[in-house]
């Protein structure tokens, strides 16, 4: 039994290849987690863990052979579906935007690096280097003078690689009763050097001051401007710190804290009371139902939301209605049977869909064109005259600016763009229909509008219908075509805290908030702007769905 045990655990050439490409697998991933963890990244390293984690659990296990089939696609769901979604939720419970985008703790950082200029004043300096590319920097006041203890080479690799990554490199000095020996660098000389040299910090000896670089030909006493303080620590002002992240600015000899409310840092008085300006950047910090208050009760941003979505229910439902109407019409004339060039009607016609949407969309943009476009220079030609006839006068219509011809215009280039596919859909369906039908309702003298509305309908929507449905959510977020053809505009006046257009969809009216709003980028505003978009559209398709199954039910 024990030698059986034995040889079990030895691994085979094609086992030993299968734990290595794993232990790979994890190795790179756990890197990958901490790497993003180490950066403030919470969300995205929790995701790959349970992922990898789960799926290496699931190839490795023999008890789970039967879901090794299952599991790309419900990790694919889970990764660009269900966490998106979540994420999605997760920050519209924040006030992340373009002004809130670090952690407390990088804010935090990011003030500590400040430095103010402290006694000890302003040095002019020189730099002499020998023929070796050693340096020496010479500085003065007055009858003062100091030079590096040892001569360094400005560009060292390992110095130019602390600069660029905002470390800093302290060098000692020593007092100076004449210049360096070497060569006086020129100005062109300096500039390539003056990233190294703003990284430098220059101890004074017999001194707590520390020189570094404020001018192009000038070294100052500088001092951090800001110290942290610990918690139970008591203040000079006699404030006993009782959070993290509490600072003492060295300068004004004020407390520095963030404020969990707004997510900026502020002054605050000896009893911890915060006042005053909101010192960039700021923080994510959560808000909670702040958002979806600010939407519901915002008059300005509730009142354009709702006449969006009015007019993206209408712009996505006649969109169905009328590329249907059209694609079914062509779709009979081009079937039938007394139609010569059938061929070439189908290729043409179909030529639409065949063309990428982007560039018919940016044609029909020049089209439309107010003042230079075809169409309004065909229509000025042909309607001017027929209104000088009745006495009035022909305006030419102005496409991009008022609001319902702009609608207008999309509905018709979406009609166009749409049409070739639900026409390519009924052709096809179309010869599933036996004709035996139709020869016994001519047998029985009925009308081609009968022959329509009794037989060729009913046997075409059963079918259509998820099509359909699939084709109204597709128009419901049809991004592309708005943000090409008029960037959601004219904009809507009583739109002051987001900006909203006629045209925008409640798609590009979530991004416009994101990425286009004037008091910076509100990815929090936004998220629950989408989170109720996405409520709206799943009850949607879920009455389309119910009225569908109710009418092939009666069927």
């Amino acid at each position: 039994m024990e030698l059986s045990a034995m040889h079990n655990l030895k691994l085979g050439p094609k086992a030993l290849l299968k734990w290595t490409v794993v232990a790979l697998i994890v190795l790179v991933n756990l890197y990958a987690d901490i790497c993003m963890y180490s950066n403030g990244d919470i969300a995205y390293p929790l995701l790959d863990l349970v992922l990898v984690g789960a799926g290496v659990y699931i190839f490795v296990s023999k008890k789970m052979y039967a879901q090794r089939y299952a599991f790309p696609s419900v990790a694919g769901m889970s990764a660009f579906i269900i966490f998106p979604l979540i994420y999605t939720l997760w920050i519209s419970f924040t006030n992340y935007s373009g002004a809130h985008v670090m952690t407390v703790e990088s804010a935090k950082a990011f003030h500590m690096q400040k430095t103010y200029k402290s006694e000890g004043g302003d040095f002019a300096y020189k730099i002499f280097a020998t023929e070796d590319n050693m340096c020496n920097i010479y500085l003065t006041q007055g009858d003062v003078a100091y030079s590096l203890e040892s001569a360094i080479n400005l560009k060292d690799s390992k110095l130019t690689a602390n600069a660029n990554q905002g470390k800093v490199t302290e060098l000692k000095l020593v007092a100076a009763t004449q210049q360096p020996e070497g060569k006086l660098l020129p100005m062109k000389d300096l500039m390539p050097l003056r990233n190294n040299l703003k990284s430098l910090v220059l101890l004074v000896p017999e001194s707590q001051i520390k020189l570094s670089m404020s001018g192009i030909r000038q070294f100052s006493a500088k001092s951090e401007k800001f110290k942290e303080l610990k918690v139970g620590e008591k203040a000079d002002n006699g404030f006993v710190v009782d959070s993290k992240n509490v600072l003492w600015d060295n300068e004004t000899k004020q407390l520095f804290m963030p404020n969990g409310d707004t997510g900026f840092y502020q002054y605050a008085n000896e009893k911890g009371e915060l006042f005053g300006e909101e010192f960039s950047p700021g923080f994510k910090v959560s808000v909670g139902l702040k958002n979806y208050i600010k939407f519901l009760s915002n008059e300005s941003i509730r009142m354009p939301f709702i006449q969006i979505f009015l007019w993206t229910v209408f712009f996505s439902g006649f969109t169905v209605f009328i590329t249907l109407a059209i694609g079914m019409l062509l779709a009979c004339l081009v079937q039938w049977e007394f139609l010569r060039f059938k061929g070439i009607y189908r290729v043409f016609l179909i030529l639409p869909y065949a063309v990428p949407s982007f560039i018919s969309i940016l044609v029909f943009k020049g089209l439309f064109n107010q003042n230079f476009g075809e169409l309004n220079v065909f229509l000025n030609i042909v309607m001017a005259p027929l209104y000088n006839l009745f006495g009035a006068q022909w305006t030419p219509i102005e496409w991009f600016t008022d609001p319902w011809a702009a609608r207008a215009m999309i509905l018709m280039v979406n009609a166009w763009l749409g049409y070739p596919y639900m026409m390519i859909l009924c052709m096809g369906l179309l010869k599933s229909i036996p004709d035996d039908l139709y020869e016994a309702t001519a047998i029985e003298g009925a009308t081609p509008l009968q022959n329509l509305t009794k037989i060729t309908l009913p046997l075409l929507i059963k079918p259509l219908a998820p099509l359909l449905i699939a084709s109204f959510a597709f128009n419901f977020n049809n991004f592309v075509l708005i943000q090409l053809l008029t960037g959601g505009g004219p904009d809507i006046i009583e739109a002051t805290e987001a900006p909203a257009g006629y045209t925008d969809l409640l798609v590009s009216f979530t991004y416009r908030i994101a990425f286009e709003g004037g008091k910076g980028n509100d990815y929090g505003l936004a998220a629950a702007v989408a989170t109720m978009i996405f409520i709206m559209v799943g009850l949607l398709s879920l009455l389309q769905l119910r009225l569908t199954k109710n009418s092939q039910a009666q069927r």
